[in-house]
């Protein structure tokens, strides 16, 4: 579980955080922080996860093929959305 907290404070009272289960078979870095952007945002389109984590368009799509792929995230429309547990 992953604890996430406003990007703009670091003094976030208890309220202001969210947990985050973060899949197990997701072990590479990009794919985690992907991931838990797109579950703490309820999905992104690429434009946005380029934006708000600072990955190039050509680095974001692979990670989100692959969590495509494991069935972590899924596509609606140009928004990338995690999957229900």
């Amino acid at each position: 579980m992953l604890i996430v907290m406003d990007a703009t404070t670091f003094d976030a009272t208890e309220t202001d955080r969210i947990a985050i289960d973060v899949p197990e078979g997701l072990t590479a870095a990009e794919s985690k922080l992907v991931y838990v952007f797109l579950a703490a945002s309820d999905g992104a389109t690429v434009e946005e996860l380029d934006a708000a984590l600072d990955m190039n368009k050509i680095s974001l799509f692979p990670v989100l093929r692959t969590l495509t792929e494991r069935g972590v995230v899924t596509r609606d429309g140009s928004t990338y959305v995690p999957r229900a547990s």
